[in-house]
C-alpha cells in the first residue's frame, strides 16, 4: 500500500503533508494516479464520504492556487488537464456501455446495494 496523500492538523496553524510518491523520480506516477483517483471517484470504491473528502480537496486546491506564482496559468492548466481526463473518461464509459456494460449513478453519500457487484 502506498500513501497518496496524508494531511494532518497538529494545531491551529500546524498542518503537515506526507506522501510515499516522489514525482521527481517517477513523473509517470502523476497521470496514472490521477486516472486511478478519477476511476475510484466514479465507482463504489469512493466509500460514501464524498462530501467531506471533496471539501478538503477543494481547500487544498484553493490554497495551492492562491500560493501559485501565476494563478491564471495554473487555473488554465487545471482546466485543460481536467477537460482532457473528463473527455477520456466519458468516452471509456460510453464504450463500456456499448459493449454491454451497465453504468449506475449514485448521489454523493449513497452506497450501492451490497447485493449487486
Amino acid at each position: 500500500m502506498k500513501k497518496i496523500l496524508e494531511v494532518l492538523r497538529f494545531g491551529e496553524n500546524d498542518i503537515r503533508f506526507h506522501t510515499d510518491f516522489d514525482p521527481v523520480k517517477n513523473p509517470a506516477l502523476l497521470p496514472a494516479t490521477t486516472s486511478d483517483v478519477a476511476f475510484s471517484m466514479a465507482t463504489r470504491l469512493w466509500g460514501g464520504n464524498e462530501r467531506s473528502v471533496l471539501a478538503m480537496l477543494r481547500c487544498l486546491t484553493i490554497a495551492d492556487i492562491a500560493m501559485s506564482v501565476n494563478r491564471k496559468q495554473m487555473i488554465h492548466w487545471l482546466e485543460e488537464e481536467s477537460a482532457i481526463l473528463a473527455r477520456s473518461f466519458r468516452e471509456a464509459m460510453a464504450e463500456f456501455q456499448r459493449s454491454g456494460g451497465k453504468v449506475f449513478t449514485f448521489a454523493p453519500g449513497t452506497s450501492p446495494s451490497s447485493e449487486k457487484n
